[in-house]
């Protein structure tokens, strides 16, 4: 980053290289949607270009992109709450393009084996559990899990304290425990069925 401030394009390219699947997929776990969330990579990379004249490796370079990421994040969540868009192409997540249904029909017509449909159909329940925490304790949870921050780290992007980060991890992993214990015991899908009157 230090060579990028500095205004080298090659270092600014090799960031992007270096991040820029990491970042499209924390977003598709905040927004949903692949094509939304490759835009707001691109909208991160743009803002971290913007300040790289104000960079201060204070502390790691990984922190100060997941800050801006989290903050462009929240506001594309913002915009999608206030417009309350309509997805009427199906959603891209997990390995089967995330319609459990699709790959119980592939498995039907013999081309998936059994173990596969039955870690896709797992990959697919944990993912809308995830989906299903509120926006704090997703990025929370993805921030920990996926990109293996430390409490303090989360709290820096976040601005939280670390005992903020610490107390929403265990009520996301309390919610999380609460939705697919079911399914985990009983093999059947709840995520979305918490009421069944």
């Amino acid at each position: 980053m230090l060579q990028v401030r500095d205004d080298d394009a090659c270092a600014f390219e090799e960031l992007v290289e270096r991040y820029q699947q990491r970042i499209v997929s924390l977003m598709i776990h905040l927004v949903g949607r692949r094509d939304m969330a490759e835009d707001l990579a691109q909208d991160v990379f743009l803002r971290i270009y913007r300040a790289r004249k104000r960079y201060v490796p204070g502390s790691k370079f990984s922190t100060w992109m997941f800050t801006i990421a989290h903050n462009v994040a929240l506001n594309a969540l913002r915009g999608l709450s206030r417009r309350r868009e309509v997805n009427l192409v199906g959603s891209e997540s997990g390995e089967l393009g995330g319609n459990p249904l699709d790959a119980k029909a592939l498995a039907a017509s013999g081309l998936m084996p059994t173990r596969q449909l039955e870690k896709a159909e797992l990959s697919e329940v944990v993912n809308m559990a995830v989906a299903d925490l509120n926006e704090r304790q997703r990025m929370a949870v993805l921030l920990n899990k996926f990109e293996h921050m430390s409490y303090e780290e989360i709290a820096e992007v976040m601005e939280l304290s670390p005992a903020a980060i610490k107390s929403l991890l265990s009520r996301a992993r309390a919610n999380l425990r609460e939705v697919l214990t079911p399914y985990l015991q009983q093999g059947t899908q709840v995520v979305g069925d918490k009421d069944p009157a």
